[in-house]
């Protein structure tokens, strides 16, 4: 088992990629603080990992919700081997809708979280030599028309992964970063349809955006981040992954 024994925080794990993220550490020998907002959600992700698995919800617009997180995987399990920073509120916006409060919303939750988050573990991570993972974006990069907001915080946490691994690499304590593409989670999904499209548009995705010929699933992310928060990994820290189907430098996908 490659997380034997490790304590592993994942926010956002109550569906989508945090939980495909909780199960697989869990199936790696780990135990999982599942945390997140949707109380039927969770309760039905930690049943299925049985005593490797401890349910916390907490909303992340309250600054003091990252404290007791950490707490509360302390208390639960006796240390903080890894932290998966996940959970992100992903909502569309442009230069002429953007508004303080929507803004001031997504930077609180993708951004400020994280970081109060990480600052609330650092004594266990210290003493563990353990290590952070942050879910981001390729998005980060420039992001799309319509996820303004959403991109510029998605690239505040990449430096603040960057900046991270740099400060506290002597300490031994790591930090790594996915750039995360398309993924095909119960939310997306919902969304697309909201959009108005038929219940059957993931078969009908252009190749421009899925060269694989569908999209990326959340156990395949899951799977990458299993490297990433075990001991194969060492000592790379500071490390950005773009887990996505295509480079996204100089990629333009609408061009035939």
């Amino acid at each position: 088992m490659r997380l034997k024994d490790k304590v592993i925080i994942v926010t956002g794990a109550t569906g989508g990629i945090g939980r495909a993220i909780a199960e697989r550490c869990v199936a790696e020998g780990a135990r999982v603080l599942v945390h997140g907002i949707d109380r039927a959600g969770g309760e039905k992700v930690v049943t299925g990992l049985g005593s490797a698995g401890v349910l916390h919800l907490d909303d992340l617009l309250d600054p003091a919700s990252p404290a007791r997180i950490a707490a509360a995987a302390v208390a639960a399990f006796g240390g903080i081997d890894g932290v998966v920073n996940n959970a992100a509120i992903v909502a569309r916006s442009t230069i002429e809708s953007t508004r303080v409060e929507f803004f001031d919303r997504m930077m609180a939750v993708n951004v400020r979280a994280p970081l109060l988050l990480i600052q609330a573990a650092m004594p266990q991570l210290r003493a563990a030599a353990g290590c952070v993972l942050n879910i981001g974006s390729v998005n980060a990069h420039s992001g799309e028309p319509t996820l303004l907001d959403y991109s510029i915080s998605k690239g505040a946490l990449l430096t603040l992964t960057r900046n991270l691994a740099n400060a506290h690499g002597v300490e031994k304590v790591r930090f790594n970063h996915f750039n995360v593409g398309w993924v095909l989670t119960e939310r997306e999904h919902t969304f697309q349809l909201a959009s108005g499209q038929p219940p059957d548009w993931v078969e009908k995705i252009p190749a421009a955006f899925a060269p694989a010929g569908r999209l990326i699933a959340p156990e395949e992310i899951a799977a990458a981040a299993v490297y990433w928060l075990g001991d194969e990994s060492r000592p790379i820290s500071g490390a950005t992954v773009d887990l996505t189907q295509f480079c996204v430098y100089g990629h333009n996908p609408l061009r035939r």
